[in-house]
């Protein structure tokens, strides 16, 4: 019998994406297919908890076996900001520009610009927790480049490439990002794990 699995999301592309790698050994449902509407809390100091407070939030509430995940950008020189507060960096209205203008005014006459992106997923199966994290390595243009992508994309060039995210585009950026590579170990466990109950 095909598993169901609930992703706390209601992201249409990051659903999409999972589901594609996931394949249809799993059945995956988003937040609007279980009828969650409510705003589900962020107030852990990391993303890991963040992540796990959201997964226990529907598993506790729609007692289904669920994941949820949550990303920051880490810049070295910013001692690991902005981190979890990555999408509110510049206050509470979540603008992606405006985020990206403070880490850019913060990084002014800064030669060190190391960062990462790091994606961690909670994963809730049959009342145990599962964790899994997939991290980036890059540096932070002096100025944003590429349309493509959200988020702090145009001004994250990962390692080995010479566009930033928002240059490179969606195809290559799912293959190699920080989300793609948790999301193929929670894949992974998730294939291992079918084979291993059926």
């Amino acid at each position: 019998m095909k598993r169901t699995l609930v992703f706390a999301t209601n992201n249409l592309h990051k659903l999409e994406e999972v589901s594609q790698i996931l394949g249809d050994q799993i059945e995956l449902r988003s937040l609007k297919d279980i009828g969650c509407e409510e705003d589900i809390p962020e107030t852990a100091d990391t993303l890991e908890g963040n992540a796990l407070q959201k997964a226990h939030y529907i598993h506790s509430r729609y007692g289904t076996d669920c994941f949820a995940d949550d990303t920051g950008l880490e810049i070295e020189a910013l001692n690991g900001d902005p981190g979890v507060y990555s999408a509110r960096y510049a206050g509470k209205g979540r603008d992606p520009q405006d985020n990206m203008n403070k880490v850019l005014r913060k990084l002014e006459g800064k030669t060190r610009r190391n960062a990462r992106f790091r994606t961690a997923i909670s994963l809730i199966l049959d009342g145990k927790e599962y964790l899994f994290e997939g991290i980036i390595q890059g540096v932070i243009t002096t100025e944003k480049r590429g349309e493509a992508g959200f988020g702090y994309d145009p001004i994250f060039l990962p390692d080995g490439y010479d566009q930033t995210f928002a240059e490179l585009g969606n195809e290559i950026k799912n293959h190699i990002s920080h989300r793609a590579l948790a999301v193929q170990k929670l894949c992974d466990f998730l294939k291992t794990y079918t084979k291993q109950v059926e």
